[in-house]
């Protein structure tokens, strides 16, 4: 790396010590009327072969022109065209600034710009000068959808299936690539993972507001980091303004399944001081959304006869309190032409507030007689209660609290006439901090329970007993921990290299480091009260008798214990109860992880000829690793601790064409690798055993990272009106892929060959469970996309996409060591679709909006009859709002009209493993813009 950084300052000095004879053209572009930006602008020097495209704060730069008078021409779909003579002078620099007028004469037609269609021209002009493939979502379009957070605004984008939590799109799956095989970036420095065991980006903490751009990568050039098998995803947010900017929403609505409102209000503040030097953008945003849902679970399996039957079920209610507070801010100091510096900060707070109360019916077991006939079942209840503290922070509810920040230093330099420099420094963490999160629940055992699975779509389990069967069973409190820092650092170096005369060329080379630091810590206690708590109807209790359950009436969930009173009880207090760690629950969950990932890269971009262009490069990324994980015996016997130190370098080529076969043509070729690092936990050097439940996991350092060749043609036509027609196919050839390997029959015998000298946890003669990742050996993946955005007549347009993915992984192995044959790749969802319809006239927008992923494999099991599947959804949102003056804006939203449930099945698509229902959000509100 050292050496790599002398070439770069080296190549940085030479350069700029023959930059004589030519000079700088540097500039602005911006929206005439409303002072913004305009990103993705095509400029051209004539005469010659110069050209370039504005930036994301609408700066664009020509390095090395000789000197000469030129016209400087600008095009920008959706605004007219402009043009401007200007005279370069050897060694100095020029600085020109546009204001372009929107609209435009198309044809006979005569363009108007509202403000839906001035967000989709400035994505539609970023989209189609970018080398890669790639789609732009901007702010403006963004907000004509009613999505509260940014994983909501984003499964609206071709290729994008998002999974949900609590009624919310969390998890993104882009091409049919699970979470893990993807990135997400702020501002272009990543964004950590909050979770404890993964590297999941959970995208429902960003609120949608707090966003300028969404750009999703499809292809990588080889200056991006290459953890992105599927996809990146980078949030960019709001720039400093061009001059004053206030902008305010106040709103406020109902979620009808708990009768309970919604608030939300965002501020956007910004101005530019000191002679425009100094510019700078305060954001904030507030959503405090009370609401619930109404859950059912099944767990399924065959009797001696093979019958098929539920062997647990569960009713759950939630109520759930999602609080999202969000801060950003954005500062820029211009120097000079050739010098600017940007300071990024972004805080994002959230609380989930929750109770649950859950009926369980468990360890459901057929009964025969002597001839060999069912004669019924039997099973253990239980009621349990789901809480937290009787605190003002808590309010007797689990509190789940989720921080995101991230702060970033960046700095754009021209050195001489043909030197572009950039570099940045950046810091990220994520935490997750759920403390004093309580539990107590009443059981009844060994009672006759009775399963009507007349339709497998919705079973049910009940059983004949009263609140006075159920006698206390546990209190606990658990406090769960993980956090996760990055510190990042990059340098970039761009200039002027062509092999062809009158063509443009240019070669970047880079540098990156990122330090990574993960941890997880948990802890969990069981409180033996010292006086009888009784049965459950001498309790404190809260009922629950099915009426408007979603799943339907005939779910009732019963008695449990009051929430405020498990949130008031003195568990600390000794003389009220004994106190006693439980290792098993925790013990093997903790980890420590650090990962330190150096790169180095050279990108040429080379014009081949005026209509085609090429990028071709190498990365190399290397990675180091240390792990640290638990050996826990027979549940709670910490037997040591192990660790695991490893290196490797991944070396990753890339090749990308683009040709612009008319001004509105675009044809896309691309041949790149791309890598996905091993899960921390699944690396981590951990042997759990539970001996209650008869399970045994381990942790796998021999995981590699997968490795991807990449192959994706686009052809995109972009209609002078404002919209796009595009097409295209993708492949992934992806080897060393990781997935869970199962074994319900694991022997002691087993278990000598896996880990020689261990001590062995699994008794003779017993067959167990036993879980761990593994390499599978290559998967196929592939697929096509076509989208169209358009407007058709007076106002009225469409939005439509549709995406196939198929796949096919080899070497997945079951645990008679057979292999899973025919078995696609968990993840791939095989047809996703959008649709949206909206109108827009010069005061009042509508849009009607719908979003469709089929059902697909989420989790291999041991056989197919145990394969988890995520069902097929259909979400359908409208919106609609009115300019009351041109400032003042009112608008109303509905979410989720279908009322689509979250809901997996086992093995066949009848068989239910979970259906949590949330019906429909209204939100109304009233948005100020100066």
């Amino acid at each position: 790396m050292k050496k790599l950084l002398s070439a770069i300052i080296f190549s940085c000095l030479s350069i700029a010590s023959y930059a004589q004879g030519t000079g700088l053209v540097t500039g602005h572009v911006l929206d005439k009327n409303q002072q913004l930006n305009l990103p993705g602008a095509t400029l051209k020097l004539k005469p010659g072969n110069h050209y370039t495209v504005s930036n994301q704060q609408g700066r664009f730069e020509f390095l090395g022109v000789p000197a000469g008078t030129y016209t400087l021409e600008i095009t920008y779909i959706g605004y007219e065209k402009a043009s401007q003579e200007i005279t370069v002078a050897a060694g100095k620099n020029v600085e020109v600034n546009f204001k372009l007028d929107a609209g435009g004469i198309v044809g006979k037609e005569v363009i108007i710009l509202g403000d839906r269609l001035r967000g989709q021209a400035k994505a539609l002009n970023q989209q189609k000068n970018n080398p890669n493939v790639t789609n732009i979502v901007s702010a403006d379009q963004i907000g004509r959808f009613p999505d509260a957070n940014v994983g909501d605004a984003i499964k609206r984008i071709p290729g994008i299936t998002m999974q949900n939590d609590q009624g919310e799109a969390r998890d993104i799956i882009i091409r049919g690539l699970a979470p893990e095989l993807n990135s997400v970036t702020l501002n272009g420095d990543r964004i950590p993972s909050a979770e404890g065991d993964n590297r999941r980006v959970q995208l429902d903490l960003i609120p949608s507001d707090m966003v300028q751009t969404i750009e999703v990568n499809k292809t990588l050039t080889p200056d991006m980091d290459a953890d992105a098998i599927g996809g990146s995803v980078n949030l960019v947010t709001r720039a400093a303004p061009n001059g004053p900017r206030i902008s305010a929403t106040l709103s406020g609505g109902l979620n009808p399944i708990r009768n309970k409102p919604l608030y939300t209000g965002s501020l956007v503040l910004g101005n530019r001081f000191f002679q425009n030097k100094l510019g700078a953008v305060l954001s904030a945003s507030y959503n405090n959304n009370d609401y619930g849902s109404d859950n059912v679970e099944a767990v399924w399996a065959k009797d001696d006869m093979d019958k098929i039957y539920t062997e647990e079920v569960q009713i759950r209610q939630y109520n759930v309190q999602r609080i999202r507070r969000s801060l950003s801010a954005a500062l820029d100091y211009k120097f000079n032409p050739r010098n600017t510096v940007y300071a990024n900060a972004m805080y994002n707070w959230h609380y989930d507030r929750e109770n649950r109360y859950a009926l369980s019916i468990e360890d459901i077991e057929p009964e025969y007689d002597a001839n060999d006939q069912l004669t019924g079942y039997v099973g253990s209840l239980s009621r349990e209660t789901k809480g937290g503290i009787g605190s003002n922070r808590g309010k007797s509810r689990r509190l789940e609290e989720r921080k995101v920040q991230n702060y970033s230093l960046r700095g754009e330099h021209l050195l001489g006439s043909k030197v572009d420099l950039d570099w940045g420094a950046s810091y990220s963490s994520a935490v997750e901090n759920t403390p004093d999160e309580r539990y107590i629940s009443y059981e009844a055992e060994d009672v006759p329970v009775t399963l009507n699975l007349s339709d497998f779509r919705f079973p049910l389990a009940t059983s004949n007993v009263g609140n006075s069967d159920f006698e206390f069973n546990s209190v606990t409190e658990n406090s769960d921990y993980t956090r996760e820092n990055e510190l990042g650092l990059k340098l970039n170096i761009r200039f002027p290299l062509s092999i062809l005369p009158q063509q443009k060329g240019r070669m970047r080379i880079g540098a990156r480091l990122r330090l990574k630091d993960k941890k997880r810590d948990n802890v969990f206690y069981e409180y033996e009260p010292t006086t009888d708590l009784g049965d459950l109807s001498t309790m404190p209790t809260i009922s629950f008798d099915g009426k408007g359950f979603a799943p339907g009436a005939k779910y009732q969930p019963g008695s449990f214990i009051v929430n405020t009173y498990l949130g008031g009880l003195q568990l600390n207090n000794s003389s009220l109860f004994d106190k006693e760690a439980d290792p098993s629950e925790y013990l093997a969950e903790n980890f420590s992880a650090k990962e330190t990932i150096t790169a180095g890269y050279v990108r040429w971009d080379q014009d081949l000829t005026s209509k085609l262009s090429l990028i071709a490069g190498v990365r190399l990324e290397n990675t180091s690793i240390d792990y640290k994980g638990n050996i826990v015996e027979e549940e709670e016997d910490l037997e040591g601790v192990r660790s695991v130190k490893n290196s490797y370098l991944n070396v990753l080529p890339g090749l990308t064409f683009k040709y612009n076969a008319t001004n509105e043509l675009v044809l896309r070729l691309a041949a790149t690798t791309s890598i996905a690092r091993p899960n921390y936990y699944d690396i981590a050097p951990y042997i759990s055993s539970i001996v209650e439940d008869e399970e045994l996991s381990a942790g796998n350092p021999n995981l590699k990272a997968a490795y991807a060749w990449n192959f994706d043609l686009m052809s995109e036509y972009y209609f002078k009106s404002v919209g796009i027609l595009s097409a295209g196919v993708f492949y992934k050839n992806i080897s060393d892929f990781i997935y869970t390997y199962s074994d319900q029959q694991y022997s002691t015998e087993k278990f000598a060959t896996d880990f020689p000298g261990q001590k062995n946890p699994v008794p003779t003669g017993e067959r167990w469970t036993y879980k761990q990742a593994r390499n599978g050996d290559n998967v196929k993946v592939y697929g096509f996309e076509v989208a169209l955005q358009r407007q058709l007549y007076k106002g009225l347009g469409i939005y439509l996409n549709y995406t196939f993915t198929r796949s096919k992984a080899d070497g997945m192995y079951n645990g008679d060591g057979e292999k899973r044959d025919g078995a696609t790749f968990p993840g791939t969802a095989p047809h996703m679709f959008n649709a949206s319809l909206s109108y827009e006239n010069k005061r009042f927008s509508a849009r009607l909006s719908g979003n469709y992923a089929a059902a697909y494999l989420n989790e291999l099991g041991g056989n197919e009859f145990d394969d988890v599947y995520y069902d097929k959804q259909f979400f359908l949102d409208a919106n609609a709002s009115y300019k009351i003056t041109k400032q003042l804006r009112v608008f109303a939203e509905a979410n989720n009209l279908t009322n689509q449930p979250l809901r997996y099945y086992q093995g066949a698509s009848d068989r239910t493993m979970q259906m949590e229902y949330y019906r429909p959000r209204y939100n109304f509100g009233f948005k100020f813009d100066l």
